[in-house]
């Protein structure tokens, strides 16, 4: 693509939704009060009887699709990350993995860029809280197109599935041609010199900072893992032994995030030089992507900073 094309994977799921629901009389989808921001509006513009409004009632949302997804239906569940990964919680560990009910759940708005919905409303938990869970699988995809993919991936696996969603537009880096598998890290960018391993919006992010290295001389492999349970340990190790140099990159807590899964896949295994860039222990704040990044070292000069320090 010459030019690249901004958009939401927020918006990806909308456009998902309906592409799914064409394909699927078993498909609904559930709403928490805020259809119009996780993009699942677009669902209920095309298939009204299959879309239910719940409300700001994130429990009973969650409680909801259990019942119908044990009814046969596939319920696939929105609202932002810190309500469905966050209030309904308990919910969802025991109304929905305990009894492997088949549902998809998605949490909008996740990490430090929902902009002036302020911190309380930035989820950079929700990885920790989704990957303990037992049997729930997360996932988180980089971009618009992969988004639309995954939630046709997403009603193929038989059981519960978490996704996480953001409102902020980046750029599309990925095609609708792309075979891409659930626990299957995507390789972007071959090399030798340095691994890359990065979850989310972070990749189209990551993926100039490549660019940037390549221009002087390194070369630097790009895993993009909208799969973070289960974790593709195999393909990790494979570049972490053949580039001796590991950077992960999250828009999440580092405890409980992308970075400890990667680290757990690798003590042990060999002498790697291991680095990571996520948030470190600090809330959100109300401000725009250019300010809050380099705020929490998630800009693409701390990336490139980080990259050359492993690289020296």
């Amino acid at each position: 693509m010459s030019e690249k094309e901004y958009l939401a994977t927020r918006a990806g799921y909308g456009k998902g939704l309906v592409e799914l629901g064409a394909l699927h009389d078993d498909m609904v989808v559930l709403e928490g009060d805020l259809g119009h921001a996780t993009g699942s509006l677009a669902f209920q513009k095309e298939y009204p009887e299959r879309y239910y409004e719940m409300g700001i009632a994130e429990q009973n949302l969650v409680g909801m699709a259990s019942g119908m997804a044990l009814s046969g239906l596939v319920p696939f569940v929105s609202s932002f990350a810190i309500f469905t990964a966050g209030r309904a919680c308990e919910i969802v560990r025991n109304a929905v993995a305990y009894n492997h009910a088949n549902v998809k759940l998605v949490g909008s708005h996740c990490g430090v860029t929902p902009a002036a919905d302020g911190g309380t409303h930035m989820c950079i938990e929700d990885i920790a809280w989704m990957k303990a869970i037992p049997e729930m699988v997360v996932l988180n995809p980089c971009d618009y197109n992969q988004v639309r993919l995954l939630v046709k991936k997403m009603y193929e696996y038989p059981g519960p599935v978490y996704m996480r969603t953001s409102r902020e537009p980046v750029a599309i880096i990925t095609s609708m041609d792309d075979d891409i598998e659930i626990g299957k890290a995507q390789i972007l960018k071959d090399g030798t010199d340095l691994v890359i391993a990065s979850t989310g919006i972070m990749t189209t992010f990551a993926l100039e900072v490549v660019e940037q290295l390549e221009k002087e001389g390194h070369s630097v492999a790009l895993l993009n893992y909208h799969t973070i349970k289960p974790l593709d340990e195999e393909t990790l190790l494979t570049y972490a032994k053949k580039c001796g140099k590991v950077l992960t990159i999250e828009e999440h807590n580092i405890h409980g995030g992308f970075a400890e899964s990667c680290a757990r896949a690798l003590i042990g295994k060999g002498d790697f030089k291991f680095d990571s860039i996520a948030v470190f222990d600090e809330f959100g704040e109300t401000g725009s992507r250019a300010t809050l990044f380099p705020k929490y070292g998630l800009d693409n000069e701390t990336i490139y900073q980080h990259a050359k320090g492993l690289l020296k």
